[in-house]
């Protein structure tokens, strides 16, 4: 009898030991893009988002060991969309706590540049999500294939070739193009399924 597989812990359970550094370098990976993407967005400059998401990310890790997480009570991904928006507008306010509109065209534009109504943020926060997943699923999906194999998927699939023009510019087969495109689909499913899970 071979070994059983061994049941993969949440992410969320192994973030608990600091010392889990794989966990860490995988939480880092899927939510510190994510961070900084949303405070590039909501107006700040890329080194102000860099300080924030090491803000956000010193949150967690001080908040993780005591968090009594309940999925009734709403996502990890929820929570932590909660966390970075209050320390964006801390950012945002830290230093101007008396700022009054005056009407003038400058009261304008800051109003133009105040962030999304919390709805619109929270959807674009999801997608943002999803495209993360993704990238951290296929970095890990193509470190596991050919090169070819690689590039025939994302030629096909992603940049929207056809498939003749694809298997002559790599030398292959139209059928190996698009067995390749299938068998990486499948793959890159399977590792967002993995990614979710955790």
């Amino acid at each position: 009898m071979g070994d059983s597989p061994i049941t993969r812990p949440s992410l969320l359970v192994r973030i608990r030991d600091p010392q889990d550094n794989q966990a860490w370098c995988q939480f880092v990976e899927i939510y510190a893009p994510l961070i900084h993407g949303f405070a590039r967005k909501n107006g700040l400059q890329d080194a102000d988002a860099a300080d924030l998401t090491q803000v956000v990310l010193r949150v967690v890790a001080k908040t993780i060991p005591e968090l009594d997480y309940d999925r009734q009570r709403g996502s990890f991904r929820g929570w932590l969309f909660t966390v970075v928006r209050n320390k964006l507008r801390n950012f945002l306010t830290r230093g101007r706590p008396y700022d009054r509109g005056t009407g003038d065209t400058g009261a304008q534009e800051l109003l133009k540049a105040r962030p999304a109504p919390e709805e619109d943020q929270a959807a674009e926060w999801d997608q943002d999500y999803e495209r993360q997943l993704f990238a951290c699923a296929a970095k890990q999906v193509r470190s596991r294939v050919q090169e070819s194999t690689w590039q025939a998927f994302w030629q096909t699939a992603v940049l929207g070739k056809n498939g003749k023009e694809v298997a002559q510019e790599l030398k292959m087969t139209v059928a190996a193009v698009y067995l390749a495109k299938s068998r990486i689909m499948a793959q890159l499913k399977e590792q967002v399924r993995q990614l979710r899970e955790e």
